[in-house]
Parts: C-alpha cells; structure tokens; sequence
C-alpha cells in the first residue's frame, strides 16, 4: 500500500512540474502575401495549421469607418496552413457609434473578407480574428458588434485579449466569444523614457497576469513577441521607431557604444534608412529565448493547454530564431 501510494505521489509531482509541449504557428502581419524562400521553410516547420493573416485595419475619419491597408496577393503565395482572417480595428471607431452603425460595421467587414478570400482564392478557416484594444468606455458596443459580425459571417468570431483587459477584467468586460488570443507582448510604450524593453517586460507581464487562470474563457492561445525595433531619441527627447534593427546593426565606427543593445550617434548621416544626427541615441529592443522561455514557463501554469501564436513571420525575426517553448 505504501509503495502505491509513493507512486501516487510521484506521479501527482511529474504532472505537475513536466512541461508541457506547445504547437505553434505565426500572425502574418504584411499588406502583401508574400513569402520568400526562409519564410516558407519556417512555415512548413509550424504545428499549428492555421496562418493568422491580416486582412485590413479598420479606423474612422470623421463620420465615416474606412478600411486601410487592404491587402494584395503576390501570385506565387501558397501555403498548406487554412488562413485565418485577422481585422484590426481601432479602439475609437467604436466611440460614440450607433447601434444601427454596428450592424452595418458587421457586414461591411464581413463583405470585404469575403471579397479578399474570393479574388484570391483563399483556403480559409471558419473562423474570423479581431484585433481591438478595446476600453470600459467601448467594451459594449464592441462586445455588440462581436455578436453581431458572428451572426452575419456564420463562423466562429475570436478576438484578441491584451494584459490589462485581464488585470481589470471586471472593469473591461468578458468578450462573448469561446476563445481569445493573449497578446504577451507591448507592456509598455517605446516612446517613454524608461529604462524597461517596451516589448516584453517579463515582471510587468506576470504582475498583470497573476489571475489569469480565473479569466472567466477558458480557452485561450497564447501570442508571444519575436519582433525587434529600433527607439531613436533625438536632442530634445523625442522618439522614433525603426523597424527590425537588432544588435548587430549597432556596428558601426560611427557610433559610440553606450551598452550591448544602445549607442550614440557620433558623425550626422543615414543609417537604417534615415538621416540621423550626431548626439541622436539609437536603442535597440529585442526578445531573447531566455525571455520566452520563462514566460512559457509560467503560463504553463496558469493555462491548460495552449498554442503559441508568433508575431510575427517575417525573414527579420524568424531566422535562427529558437521556436520549440
């Protein structure tokens, strides 16, 4: 009995701490599908078979919901994986909106997809993705249109779940969907002053999601940053972005090395595609494995069962990048 029991207790304590294994696949994030030759051998190596693919942000000027950034197809994209249609929509096209708006927002994003998918010849998933860093002020309208696009699209509407809508889940409301993506990545802005990574600052992320395993959808995957930028502060403090620069960018003999990952601009010229001036800082932000790696380890245990989704695919951040977490 007591050799039973040991093993009892042995296997409560493996299943508890072994790590669990996570499929995983990419957000496509470009305004034109095209892969080159690197971004289609780490596509072909993803366990998840869906590809996330932005279709179109949606914003309002004026009265008036525009979509922008509607994307083309080069002829020579395949891929295996079903598309899953992702649509960004701005927090403030949901401020002060109608009701009879909402349903005609619905069907408009709905109509357009629809159309992509059409002229492209998509193969595509039934589901639809949104992306709406939505606020107290906009969680009923917005949560009214989730219902709503559900209802004229036919599919299974997800959305996407960022760190404080979990902290203050009472405040922000519950999206009436089956499952959400959590975004774990941007705990911070790049354009203030601080000495954090933007991107992924991991005692920011598990102070915010401490509760995470009382989050009231219990079927949640999980978005992990792969993404690198450049913050460039000039004379009088203000900031820029550059996209994708990584540390080896920073070697230059026209730059004075402040740290490993920021330098000073020594000689006025362009670098990185931009005129830079001597005095400028040029601060790079990117996403270790070891990072990964210990935010997996604790979602592992708040979430039972999760994929990861990474941002995002693209040749500047996938190459030689550590994907198993």
């Amino acid at each position: 009995m007591r050799t039973v029991s040991f093993l009892c207790i042995l296997f409560l304590i493996f299943s508890c701490t072994k790590k669990q294994d996570h499929s995983y696949s990419f957000y496509y994030w470009k305004t034109r599908l095209v892969l080159n030759s690197e971004e289609k051998k780490v596509l072909d190596k993803a366990t998840v078979p869906f590809l996330y693919t932005r279709f179109f942000d949606v914003d309002k000027t004026g009265e008036k919901f525009q979509p922008v950034g509607v994307i083309t197809k080069d002829q020579s994209f395949n891929v295996k994986q079903q598309i899953v249609p992702v649509v960004f929509i701005t927090n403030r096209t949901f401020l002060y909106i109608k009701k009879e708006e909402i349903h005609f927002l619905a069907q408009s994003i709905n109509d357009l997809i629809k159309k992509k998918i059409t002229d492209y010849h998509l193969n595509t998933a039934g589901e639809i993705q949104i992306d709406c860093d939505w606020t107290a002020g906009t969680r009923d309208d917005y949560f009214t249109f989730l219902k709503e696009l559900q209802k004229v699209s036919g599919k299974e509407v997800t959305c996407t779940l960022r760190l404080h809508q979990v902290k203050d889940k009472i405040k922000m409301g519950i999206p009436p969907v089956d499952k959400v993506y959590l975004m774990c990545y941007s705990t911070s802005s790049p354009l203030e002053n601080s000495d954090n990574n933007s991107i992924l600052d991991v005692p920011i992320l598990k102070s915010y999601l401490a509760d995470v395993d009382q989050y009231p959808i219990r079927k949640i995957e999980v978005a992990l940053p792969i993404y690198s930028w450049g913050i460039v502060t000039n004379h009088l403090g203000k900031h820029k972005l550059i996209n994708a620069l990584s540390e080896k960018d920073l070697e230059n003999s026209n730059f004075k090395k402040i740290s490993g990952h920021e330098i000073e601009i020594l000689k006025d010229g362009f670098y990185f595609g931009n005129y830079l001036n001597k005095g400028f800082k040029v601060k790079v932000e990117s996403i270790s494995d070891s990072q990964l790696a210990e935010v997996t380890n604790f979602l592992d245990k708040k979430i039972n069962r999760y994929s990861i989704i990474y941002y995002q695919l693209d040749s500047k951040f996938v190459n030689n990048r550590n994907l198993n977490f």
